[in-house]
């Protein structure tokens, strides 16, 4: 166990340290949590350290050796310990996929912020408006699992956290003044309830950018070259933006070279990269170059049905009343109503509020604050 002034060290290859821990947090009413991950360092991300933030301290903790955080977990549900994050949706994700972490009673200042009216929502931004503190980023994108980690990056790591809490007290004070503190609990609550989405069999193309532009025959060939990225990525534990770019693949689809001359010509592959990776691709686009024209994939279309003029009328009445409302409000008029909602709300046609606990999109706090305004301008 490594100490320093400003921060404690733990690695989780001693149980007892973490169930002490664990046993020490546990009577806290808050902590402040944040993660560091080296998803640009490697294949399959994972969370490389936890901090965690006390009124009277800060614990950095090494999740690698063991690879699981089990002590801590009755601390994260717990719904009596406040759990403070910035930015809580990839790390509610991740604690669930790397140690089955569940966090309940979470609040999240970057959606406090937002519904504060806060233009800039990153963590430094809010520090420096808040309280004159510059983070020094030069860290956020190092990879964090190498080991032993150096002094200056579990400084930043521990500088992450360190401010949460009081952060958390003023941003909640003042939505309590504006009567906004129950908006963000809700939106806390759902965030919690986020999930990390489980590797399918759905063609990869559906999840890349520029693929609904291609023909049939390019779009096959996309698919094969994706395929064939992500095994090497996989093989040599690489982010699939390290082996290749998304737009040399791109481009490559939709003029597929005949040779592995014709490749190099297209100049969209370092030397390196067409020796390493030049006769795997030129495999991966003959396969794909071959295939009966009845196995071709086409991209999917979702056709939008149109709308009948009554429900055109009520979206045009709900924007242009959430434009005045939010402006009253100093918020992001998609605070008040996404365009997700106002279509919801416009397509089945509320007559009374029970009638709004029929539509899933709309959160309980809307239907308390809106909600009478909301069918008086649906009329």
């Amino acid at each position: 166990m490594k100490y320093n002034k400003s921060f404690k060290y733990l690695t989780n290859d001693s149980l007892s340290d973490l169930r002490r821990l664990a046993g020490e947090i546990g009577d806290e009413p808050a902590i402040a949590v944040d993660l560091e991950a080296d998803s640009m360092y490697h294949f399959r991300e994972k969370i490389c350290l936890l901090q965690i933030a006390t009124v009277r301290r800060v614990i950095l903790i090494d999740p690698l050796p063991k690879g699981h955080l089990d002590p801590l977990q009755p601390v994260f549900s717990s719904s009596r310990i406040m759990k403070v994050f910035h930015g809580a949706d990839y790390d509610i994700r991740s604690l669930y996929r790397d140690f089955g972490i569940e966090v309940n009673n979470l609040y999240d200042t970057q959606i406090a912020a937002t519904y504060l009216g806060a233009k800039e929502v990153s963590l430094s931004a809010v520090l420096a408006s808040r309280f004159g503190v510059t983070v020094d980023k030069t860290y956020q994108k190092k990879d964090w699992s190498i080991r032993p980690l150096p002094e200056n990056m579990l400084t930043y790591a521990a500088m992450d956290v360190r401010y949460l809490l009081p952060l958390w007290r003023q941003l909640d004070a003042e939505l309590k003044k504006q009567g906004r503190s129950e908006w963000v609990a809700e939106e806390c609550g759902l965030l919690s309830r986020v999930r990390p989405v489980q590797p399918g069999k759905a063609p990869l193309y559906l999840k890349f950018k520029g693929a609904g532009k291609l023909a049939p025959r390019s779009l096959a060939v996309l698919e094969s070259l994706l395929t064939h990225r992500m095994k090497a990525a996989e093989k040599k534990d690489r982010p699939l933006f390290k082996i290749m770019r998304n737009a040399s693949l791109l481009h490559i689809a939709a003029q597929p070279p005949r040779n592995k001359g014709q490749l190099e010509e297209r100049g969209r592959l370092s030397r390196k990269q067409l020796s390493m990776y030049g006769d795997g691709m030129m495999k991966a686009i003959r396969q794909a170059m071959v295939l009966p024209d009845d196995r071709l994939p086409v991209y999917p279309r979702r056709r939008s049905k149109p709308k009948p003029a009554k429900v055109s009328e009520r979206i045009r009445r709900l924007k242009t009343w959430r434009e005045s409302r939010a402006a009253k409000l100093r918020l992001d008029p998609s605070l008040v109503c996404t365009n997700a909602q106002a279509a919801a709300i416009s397509e089945t046609g509320p007559k009374a509020i029970a009638d709004f606990h029929g539509i899933p999109e709309i959160r309980q706090w809307q239907i308390r604050e809106f909600g009478e305004e909301i069918l008086s301008v649906l009329g």
